[in-house]
């Protein structure tokens, strides 16, 4: 069946039977990939892209028509005024940091209104680490407001921002290092309107990362004045080498382009280092690549069920808002092994074994594992976790569902310690 590609027949077996029940679901994503591919389609050719947008600017970037189409066409497609779209924002979390920055000045408030945020945004705040730069060292002030269960407290939140001094609300809708469930775009909508009525001065940021193109809106269709994310995560498809965005409002993406280069120049400056053509086609092919992205999730989380790890999340028949498939995997043991397997699935390194170490901004030892073509890229086949209970590996990406199917079984079959030596 697999060619000579060694997999056990216990594993083997399980992935047809995972694959069957699987069925329906594959059909429903397959639909929303289709729709999302109209939008992205019918933005390339409203906005007339031409084999002269890939040419390669260099130095000021104050000519980069191409930046600025790419820039459009991501306003386009999410329903937007305004887009910044770089290279040179290395990371969402930087994006994020740049966002932030560029919104809140001394004495203003920001508020999560979906708790906690993960790790590296607590550095970026000031809640954890030492940096003399972050928002509270600046003067920012700060606040959360928990969720109830896996729901916002919209009485909080409704109760807080009536106040009138909020100048940020932020959401951040994937998990991140929790064991909470991903925030719906449904459930984003409501909060959204309880923060517009009572306070619509407030900018409303989400963080979109490993959310775009997974359901059939975003958060700008519902209320949201911009959004960030990267792509080394949905949107780069495997074809970005570096870059992160934000879409939204333009009066709230000015800000934060005068964050990102300097006052007064905004957006006007930048250029994109002959990467034009790559961005281009890893937005091209987001919904295809995310659609195989929930497809390989989606499988995973099946065969880890009947494999008899049912402590998996979101389940392979619920909805799902993000390209993250959680698993408990009750010891560091099966955790590490887990990732030992992904690495052994990946096509480049695979020979290499992951080991759990110290990350700047985690507090726990990680291990990650990810054999990609571009360092770090997430919407490729990639699992990490910190090394702690209750041992939750945190999986995405797939650049295809095929390699993500083989990835996962490897994986699995590393675990049970089935695999050939």
């Amino acid at each position: 069946m697999y060619y000579g590609y060694k997999i056990s027949d216990y594993t083997a077996n399980l992935a047809r039977q995972a694959e069957e029940d699987c069925r329906e679901v594959f059909k429903k994503i397959e639909e929303n990939a289709l729709l999302c591919s109209a939008k992205v389609l019918s933005a390339f050719q409203e906005c007339r892209v031409s084999t002269a947008d890939f040419i390669e600017i260099t130095g000021y970037g104050f000519t980069d028509s191409g930046r600025d189409k790419l820039e459009e066409i991501y306003a386009k497609v999410f329903g937007a005024e305004d887009a910044l779209v770089r290279p040179q924002l290395m990371s969402g979390t930087h994006a994020l940091a740049v966002t932030l920055g560029g919104l809140l000045k001394h004495g203003e408030t920001l508020v999560y209104i979906s708790g906690e945020p993960y790790d590296t945004l607590k550095s970026v705040i000031g809640t954890s680490g030492e940096s003399r730069n972050s928002l509270i060292k600046c003067g920012v002030k700060y606040e959360e407001i928990d969720l109830i269960g896996d729901e916002f407290d919209l009485d909080a939140i409704r109760a807080r921002l009536s106040k009138g001094d909020v100048r940020v609300a932020a959401i951040q809708r994937s998990r991140g290092y929790s064991q909470r469930k991903s925030l719906t775009i449904a459930k984003i909508a409501e909060a959204i309107k309880v923060c517009k009525e009572v306070s619509p001065d407030t900018v409303v940021m989400v963080d979109n990362c490993y959310g775009e193109f997974t359901e059939d809106r975003e958060p700008t269709d519902v209320g949201a004045d911009v959004f960030v994310g990267s792509m080394m995560k949905n949107l780069g498809s495997g074809f970005a080498v570096s870059g992160a965005y934000c879409v939204g409002r333009r009066d709230v993406i000015e800000d934060i382009a005068e964050r990102f280069s300097a006052p007064c120049i905004g957006k006007e400056l930048g250029a994109n280092f002959n990467q034009l053509s790559s961005l281009y086609k890893g937005f091209f092919m987001a919904p295809a690549c995310v659609a195989s992205t929930l497809k390989s999730m989606v499988f995973a989380a099946r065969l880890l069920e009947l494999a008899g790890f049912d402590e998996v999340s979101p389940r392979y028949d619920e909805y799902r808002t993000d390209i993250v498939q959680t698993m408990n995997l009750r010891s560091a043991d099966k955790l590490i092994k887990f990732c030992k397997g992904i690495q052994m699935g990946s096509p480049v390194e695979s020979y290499c074994i992951p080991e759990p170490g110290d990350m700047p901004g985690y507090s726990h030892p990680e291990i990650m594992a990810a054999g990609t073509f571009i360092t770090g890229a997430t919407n490729e086949l990639s699992c990490d976790g910190p090394v702690c209970e209750p041992y939750t590996a945190y999986m995405q990406g797939g650049l295809t569902y095929e390699y993500g199917k083989l990835g996962v079984m490897r994986a699995l079959d590393e675990m049970l310690e089935l695999s050939e030596k």
